[in-house]
């Protein structure tokens, strides 16, 4: 008996444990997308409660409009708004399992967490493709793994094979950023040994350097069983930047390409230009030149023109 409460206590200290990650790094990621908005989340299980933020947040990350917001205080109002918010992601197709309106206005720990981490699923994860792929051969997750994996093919001490304990030591999060921007991270200076270090390194790079949403602190991450949600989040975010500068690199490739392909063809035609003038200036001086000309009356002057004639051809 002895052994099982103290087994159910350690259970209860990892799942507290879990959720205080989640509730920063999921609180974190929905203030991402809030910023530049007059809105922010401070408590995720008390500011959610009234609807509005979420109302708010949905509206800037589908550019929809989901109508009037109750601005009363009572629980009616609360509850209105966050059924809004809910009613919006059914129909998006988004399921909500066991999740209802009174949930989040309790501030219900467990069930918010899982409403943020269908949101993090459906607007952010769901993104994710491997360009060589059809984006339905493999679910969105598989295919951040896949990134993941191909991002750090190579590097020693690298081996991702979850999204949990492979991150803990700091290396795999180095890796990512060193195959883009090597300059950045001194990667064969990092020791496996010096997790709080390696990561506070690949944090500090991606955040500082590249302006990419901190989600995580090392704390967060240097535990025995990292948060497998909270480093997806965290990742994605990785995924997203690291593409799209990659899309961009091809898009000015091939710009600078048409550039080229536009100046090539604009430079042939100025040589085109300068031969046709050149042909034309000489027409019409043999036109002016063959007018002048009286054909000779004599034998020996047409064999004086036939000779001068033969000497034009050969030459």
């Amino acid at each position: 008996a002895m052994a099982e409460a103290g087994y159910e206590q350690q259970r209860k200290k990892l799942t507290g444990e879990r959720e205080n990650i989640q509730k920063k790094t999921f609180t974190k990621w929905i203030n991402s997308f809030l910023k530049g908005s007059n809105v922010h989340v401070h408590d995720l299980f008390t500011d959610l409660a009234d609807g509005r933020i979420l109302i708010r947040f949905l509206e800037i990350i589908s550019g929809e409009k989901l109508g009037t917001i109750a601005r009363g205080r009572l629980r009616i109002h609360k509850l209105e708004n966050v059924n809004k918010a809910l009613d919006f992601l059914k129909s998006k197709k988004v399921k909500l399992e066991s999740i209802g309106a009174e949930d989040i206005v309790d501030g219900n720990a467990r069930l918010t967490l899982g409403l943020m981490w269908t949101l993090i699923l459906r607007f952010d994860i769901q993104d994710v493709y491997l360009e060589d792929e059809s984006p339905d051969r493999r679910s969105a997750k598989e295919g951040l793994l896949v990134w993941c994996q191909r991002m750090t093919q190579g590097y020693a001490g690298v081996r991702v094979d979850n999204f949990t304990t492979s991150w803990r030591d700091g290396l795999a999060f180095s890796a990512i950023i060193h195959r883009h921007r090597p300059d950045l991270i001194d990667f064969g200076d990092l020791k496996a040994q010096q997790a709080e270090k390696n990561l506070r390194t690949a944090f500090d790079a991606a955040s500082n350097e590249l302006g990419i949403a901190r989600l995580l602190d090392p704390e967060d991450v240097n535990i025995i069983r990292p948060d497998d949600k909270s480093i997806m989040t965290q990742l994605v975010a990785y995924y997203k930047y690291f593409t799209r500068i990659k899309t961009e690199e091809t898009s000015q490739k091939r710009i600078i390409k048409m550039v080229g392909m536009i100046q090539e063809g604009e430079d042939l035609e100025k040589d085109f230009d300068v031969m046709m003038d050149g042909l034309m200036a000489w027409m019409k001086a043999k036109i002016a030149e063959l007018g002048q000309h009286s054909l000779p009356n004599t034998l020996e002057g047409i064999q004086q023109l036939m000779v001068a004639f033969t000497r034009y051809r050969t030459e």
